[in-house]
């Protein structure tokens, strides 16, 4: 029994801190952590306080702080800065979560 307790428990530690995985799309050129995205379908996997968005041969980390909106959105969206004329992803909200991708620029 002391096992499967072991086992139990070794397995929510993992889940924990296992990487959750979004997918998103981009309609336009988007520039995240300092390289631009064509536009296209992306996932994105974040570990902590890193995002990885992966498309095509595409891979960008680039630190990001999840935070929780006040209620459910009911479409993932991005959000934009635009400086020197380049569209910046400033966040990424997820359909269906009350859960907010915010980046650092």
């Amino acid at each position: 029994m002391k096992k499967l307790l072991i086992g139990f428990a070794t397995l929510a530690l993992a889940v924990v801190s296992a990487a959750t995985t979004h997918r998103v799309t981009l309609f336009q050129p988007s520039m995240i952590g300092g390289t631009e995205l064509k536009p296209g379908d992306y996932k994105v996997e974040v570990n902590d306080n890193k995002a990885v968005v992966k498309g095509g041969k595409n891979v960008v980390q680039a630190d990001v702080k999840v935070e929780s909106g006040n209620e459910k959105f009911s479409s993932t969206s991005v959000r934009y800065s635009s400086a020197d004329g380049k569209n910046k992803v400033q966040e990424i909200r997820l359909g269906g979560t009350n859960t907010k991708l915010v980046f650092s620029n």
